[in-house]
């Protein structure tokens, strides 16, 4: 890849080269938006979880390039300690550099994996309220989007990562995270009758702030310093590699604790390798049982998360959903440079 070290990180792509009753947060709180991405602008790569796969980085570097962005690589980007890309010090010092380097445009995470939990509650946040920059992530990032939004209402991206797999995420993927953090379009998506998620659905129209996830770390993060207040909000969910029962507990979880009580409406995106026992509920069946008493929309099989063919939505903009219509429209995540 032709990395040469540089300042604590390494230039890439050269030509050679507490519940959510505790959130300190407003339920109208403004969201904070950075400038539009615009070819020339730096943009930082970090590892706040598991160690990305250098051929699959080299790809998404070359994508990141393709618009025009100068691409750099924090120093601990392909470290290891166990599964961690580092240590919980070193991932750390990277994610938060990147956040408060005035220099830098964008931070993008390589991957998720595990590990953004470790560190989140110490991230150093206090650049991002007087110069806030692009953050982009998801799966296990879902962590630093909720701490971000609840210090400082940044909204954040919730898109693939530079760990680029061409097979899961082609072109449409690629254009769709562009057009999210270089153009000030609103995002719109539509509801794909292939996606497992698909049948569920309740009639209806809803708009708040868009806020959520992957469901294991919205699950896990209840009463923590990342979990966001969610009143009134529009709750986005997805997941991978969890049984229906799995998906089970952890919804019942949001509703014990009162998160879907307060919520304006669900948004369910890529529920994705979700597998049962026969004769028992698909994970479909599940959200219908945990989600249609609740007396708000509800709108499965957006193309968000996991699974191929994965698009890009701001978290933390104002977003409407309309199931009728199977749309989920949301405000630009950047606003005008």
């Amino acid at each position: 890849m032709g990395a040469a070290a540089a300042g604590g990180v390494v230039l890439a792509g050269q030509p050679d080269a507490a519940s959510a009753h505790a959130a300190p947060a407003s339920r109208t709180r403004r969201a904070l938006r950075a400038p539009a991405l615009a070819p020339g602008d730096r943009v930082r790569v970090v590892s706040p979880g598991g160690t990305p796969n250098p051929t699959n980085m080299a790809r998404g570097i070359e994508i990141l390039r393709s618009w025009g962005l100068e691409v750099e690589l924090g120093e601990h980007v392909y470290a290891k300690y166990g599964y961690l890309a580092g240590t919980d010090a070193q991932r750390l010092a990277d994610l938060s550099a990147a956040l408060n380097d005035p220099g830098v445009r964008g931070v993008f995470a390589a991957r998720g994996g595990y590990g953004t939990q470790r560190i989140v509650d110490a991230i150093d946040v206090s650049g991002l309220r007087r110069d806030p920059r692009v953050v982009v992530g998801f799966s296990d990032i879902t962590s630093i989007h909720g701490r971000l939004w609840r210090e400082t209402g940044l909204v954040t991206f919730y898109g693939p990562m530079v760990n680029w797999s061409d097979s899961r995420t082609g072109p449409e993927s690629a254009e769709a995270l562009r057009n999210a953090v270089m153009t000030t379009a609103p995002v719109t998506i539509t509801r794909d009758p292939a996606e497992t998620a698909a049948p569920v659905l309740v009639p209806g129209r809803a708009s708040g702030p868009l806020l959520g996830g992957c469901l294991t770390m919205l699950s896990t993060s209840l009463g923590a310093a990342d979990a966001p207040r969610f009143d009134d909000a529009i709750l986005f969910f997805e997941d991978v590699d969890e049984a229906p029962y799995s998906i089970d507990r952890m919804v019942t979880e949001l509703r014990r604790v009162g998160v879907l009580s307060r919520v304006a409406g669900v948004v369910v995106g890529q529920i994705t390798n979700s597998v049962g026992g026969a004769g028992e509920w698909d994970a479909a069946a599940v959200l219908k049982d945990r989600l249609y008493d609740l007396g708000v929309p509800v709108l499965g099989g957006l193309r968000l998360g996991h699974g191929v063919g994965q698009l890009t939505v701001p978290l933390g903009a104002r977003a409407t959903i309309d199931a009728e219509a199977g749309t989920l429209t949301v405000e630009a995540g950047v606003r005008a440079r």
